[in-house]
């Protein structure tokens, strides 16, 4: 009797340390999964305030520079986001985050967006470091591409 009391207490510590260390991973994974989009984002934004600049002319128009960032925009959207967007790592389901549960609802619609912004890019790539004018032109779609995910899938700041 003793021993059959001992292996149960036995297999159920090791059951609440199994799920207690699988709740830890995947609460890892979540987390690491929130950084890695919002430091994906963090370079989308820092080359795009570079292009805005330029085509609002807050900025002076430099060609190589221009030309730069819109490859490094393009370079970006190619990038693999699938381990991003954990399903779970919604602003409902964690903290610090704006992404909302409606990606995972509408995946097909979000994967549409994320293809219009990879052409916006290609766009702006080609454009960036022609000329002024040509920036000008491409901005408004990488901009409108930008914000058409952003307004459906990502909450408002707090």
């Amino acid at each position: 009797m003793r021993i059959k009391t001992g292996l149960t207490a036995a297999f159920l510590a090791l059951s609440l340390t199994t799920a207690a260390s699988a709740e830890n991973h995947m609460d890892k994974a979540l987390e690491d999964a929130k950084d890695a989009r919002e430091a994906h984002m963090e370079l989308y934004s820092f080359n795009m305030s570079l292009l805005g600049g330029m085509a609002k002319g807050a900025l002076p128009y430099d060609a190589d520079s221009a030309g730069k960032a819109a490859d490094s925009l393009a370079a970006l959207t190619m990038m693999d986001q699938t381990r991003y967007w954990i399903e779970g790592s919604d602003e409902m389901s964690i903290d610090d985050t704006r992404a909302k549960p409606e990606i995972w609802e509408n995946m097909a619609d979000f994967q549409k967006k994320e293809t219009d912004l990879i052409a916006a890019a290609k766009a702006m790539q080609g454009a960036a470091s022609q000329s002024l004018e040509a920036l000008q032109g491409a901005i408004g779609p990488l901009g409108g591409a930008c914000g058409a995910c952003h307004k459906v899938y990502r909450a408002p700041k707090t």
